[in-house]
């Protein structure tokens, strides 16, 4: 079994520093790499972007709304196309670093309010999987499994991988629980490892009530401004591989496969 481990990256801003970028690189597979809306800066993207490469780390776009006061997790209202647009924008900003650094984008995860309301949003979901085709179909699109977006996109012929978020409490929906909630983030390493295992051996996930929810994936995802992050990333790659299950960049995990079943 093969499995990848994500981590969102490059989100330091000129002067001010965020995450644990050197030391997380070395645990995960892939980067999920701010493109300047909500996070990062042409001269962070560009280091970042070199510093997966150094380390063997496929590089990934993680587009957000415009909104770096909020870090892109503020739920803003849009007209029909600018979603559309601002990906194409961000995606093109990255590709292009990443062609000067001698590399490619493997993937595109989207971030903050953007990731959670293009899920499940009909126009917000069309305009990323039109964004998508027109840019580069052959992208990866990480997004929640079973969500409509991952239905529309796998629909349209894109790459679709399923994200399980480790270090993020579920509902018995099989949801993502609001950060707001108590006991919504856990920064335990050794429950985050044990929801790991569960996850990968039962392919259930426990919600915040106790019950088992069915769930598989493909990715799992790292939050890189956790505080502890590269400890907890550390963790769920020394599970993985101790359990005989290998850790590889999301490309490996989906090879062969044009559409996943979600």
């Amino acid at each position: 079994m093969m499995i990848d481990i994500n981590c969102d990256m490059g989100e330091s801003f000129g002067a001010y520093t965020l995450g644990e970028d050197p030391a997380v690189i070395k645990a995960v597979t892939s980067a999920n790499i701010a493109c300047g809306y909500h996070a990062g800066d042409p001269v962070v993207m560009g280091a970042t972007i070199r510093l997966a490469v150094d380390h063997g780390v496929a590089v990934g776009a993680h587009p957000g709304f415009p909104d770096l006061m909020g870090f892109g997790r503020r739920a803003l209202e849009t007209f029909p196309g600018e979603v559309k647009h601002y990906l194409l924008y961000q995606l093109g900003a990255l590709a292009g670093l990443a062609r000067a650094h001698g590399t490619s984008v493997q993937h595109v995860k989207l971030h903050g309010a953007l990731y959670n309301m293009a899920a499940f949003d009909e126009r917000l979901a069309r305009e990323v999987c039109e964004a998508v085709k027109a840019f580069d179909p052959t992208l990866i699109l990480v997004t929640l499994p079973e969500s409509p977006l991952a239905l529309m996109a796998s629909h349209e012929g894109l790459v679709v991988a399923r994200e399980f978020f480790p270090d993020r409490a579920y509902s018995d929906s099989g949801a993502l629980a609001p950060r707001s909630m108590p006991g919504a983030v856990i920064h335990d390493p050794q429950t985050v490892r044990e929801r790991v295992l569960r996850l990968v051996r039962e392919r259930t996930v426990r919600s915040m009530t106790g019950r088992d929810v069915p769930m598989e994936a493909d990715t799992l995802c790292v939050h890189g401004d956790t505080p502890g992050a590269a400890h907890v990333a550390a963790a769920i790659r020394e599970a993985l591989e101790s359990s005989g299950i290998a850790v590889v960049p999301l490309h490996r995990v989906l090879a062969g496969r044009r559409r996943v079943t979600v």
